[in-house]
């Protein structure tokens, strides 16, 4: 993934809330090289994985500012900053 401006993000995060209603889009993720994934689902429930070796961790209740933040993480290729997030195993 080319690095996405810093405001490409906030506006992803902010269409999971133009339309409560809409049930067939209801998350955004980022995903970089090596298969990583970090997804942001309405109401801040976060997922990050590697989609290639499994090991899902979440966390709930994330304001979007760290959502945010978690993303340009991912899309720098910090995973060390990401591994030392709170995690909480599983889905």
């Amino acid at each position: 993934m080319d690095k996405a401006p810093d405001s490409a993000f906030p506006a992803l995060l902010q269409e999971l809330d133009a339309d409560p209603n809409d049930e067939e889009h209801t998350s955004f993720s980022v995903t970089h090289e090596g298969e990583w994934y970090l997804g942001a689902y309405r109401g801040g429930y976060v997922v990050f994985e590697n989609l290639e070796e499994g090991d899902p961790r979440h966390m709930t209740n994330v304001p979007p500012e760290k959502i945010v933040a978690l993303w340009r993480l991912l899309a720098d290729g910090d995973l060390v900053s990401l591994e030392n997030e709170p995690w909480k195993p599983g889905y």
